[in-house]
């Protein structure tokens, strides 16, 4: 019976992460307006928005598949794992409102700065929910196997601090950076899939 209601209980934290990353989408997408005009000309002035868009979509398209993937060689859960998993997404809730001050202001400052603020946070959060899992698995377990040191998880977000600083020199440099761990994070990482074909070393207990 505990393995059943493990089980469960693993689900409906996926389920639900899933349903806040939708909704997220879905509200990033409602601040897209159509231009006022009706030539193509007219939409010169939507490109900065629509990229820092397609950014954003992609950032939080990463984060629902490595979520996705982490569920599957997750054995059990806690309390713990449940309050890190909610600090994820309150931080990727941010996202939305990061993106519509983004993306008419791409050229300032402050929104620069705030943007790389919520993609900091979030990485961290992220970060926090892989490291609580491990503290209740096995040293050897299929998740400590698929997480491994997490290298890329770390310099990412050391990435994130850079671009933050970067932002009050120039601003490019900032978006450049946050474009290219976007690219980083786009190749495919098969650690966790490998690990998650196979049989599971020992039954959750």
């Amino acid at each position: 019976m505990p393995a059943k209601l493990l089980v469960v209980s693993r689900g409906r934290l996926e389920a639900f992460s899933d349903g806040v990353l939708a909704v997220l989408i879905t509200i990033m997408v409602l601040d897209l307006r159509p231009p006022a005009g009706h030539d193509f000309s007219d939409l010169r002035s939507l490109v900065p928005k629509l990229l820092v868009y397609a950014l954003s979509f992609t950032f939080l398209a990463i984060y629902w598949n490595n979520h996705h993937h982490l569920m599957h060689v997750v054995e059990r859960i806690s309390g713990g794992v449940l309050w890190a998993n909610a600090d994820l997404l309150f931080w990727l809730s941010l996202t939305p409102a990061a993106t519509a001050w983004l993306g008419p202001n791409i050229h300032d400052q402050a929104p620069v700065v705030i943007y790389g603020v919520v993609l900091f946070g979030s990485a961290v959060a992220y970060f926090v929910l892989t490291r609580t899992l491990l503290s209740i698995h096995a040293p050897d377990s299929r998740l400590a196997r698929a997480l491994g040191a997490d290298w890329k998880g770390k310099l990412s977000a050391v990435a994130y601090l850079v671009a933050i600083a970067a932002a009050f020199v120039q601003t490019w440099i900032s978006l450049a950076i946050y474009v290219g761990v976007a690219i980083v994070w786009l190749i495919p990482d098969r650690r966790i899939e490998r690990v998650s074909a196979r049989p599971p070393d020992h039954d959750a207990k």
